[in-house]
């Protein structure tokens, strides 16, 4: 007994020994039948013959994607939206007094401040980063103090 699950032929190669278009495939599963005397085996094959059709037009594009729980995803945005305070409030410290935001090399890696033991280490990490703020002393200071408190809630 023979199944075929496409009814397309094998394309013929053509004189160079390659094949005129890329290869689909074509699945066929055959089996015998099984006698009553059992004598012999049902098991059926399955043969895959590649036939080729016109040209792929596109590659397709392969993203992977992560599913998280509610309660990482909470996390997740606690962190996300803490990081985005953290550079808006750098954006604000640069500013000039025009309100134009000057150019500034200054990251502040939250891990870093995460892994740190207290508070106070914290801070002389933090405020030798930021000597080069165009806000007052004051103001910095007071930016330091709330990315520690911060720093505590993740």
């Amino acid at each position: 007994m023979e199944c075929e699950v496409s009814s397309t032929q094998p394309a013929a190669y053509n004189g160079a020994g390659s094949r005129s278009s890329p290869p689909s495939a074509s699945v066929v599963t055959s089996s015998s039948p099984v006698p009553k005397t059992g004598g012999g085996s049902g098991k059926s094959q399955l043969h895959v013959d590649f036939i080729e059709h016109g040209e792929v037009k596109e590659k397709r594009e392969k993203y992977l994607t992560a599913k998280y729980g509610s309660h990482q995803m909470s996390l997740i945005r606690k962190r996300l939206a803490v990081e985005m305070w953290l550079y808006d409030e750098l954006q604000k410290l640069y500013e000039d007094e025009e309100g134009t935001s000057s150019t500034h090399d200054v990251e502040i890696d939250l891990d870093e401040v995460l892994d740190m033991d207290g508070d106070e280490e914290r801070r002389k990490f933090l405020l030798p980063l930021l000597v080069d703020a165009k806000k007052s002393q004051d103001i910095v200071n007071k930016f330091v103090d709330e990315v520690i408190s911060k720093a505590k809630t993740l």
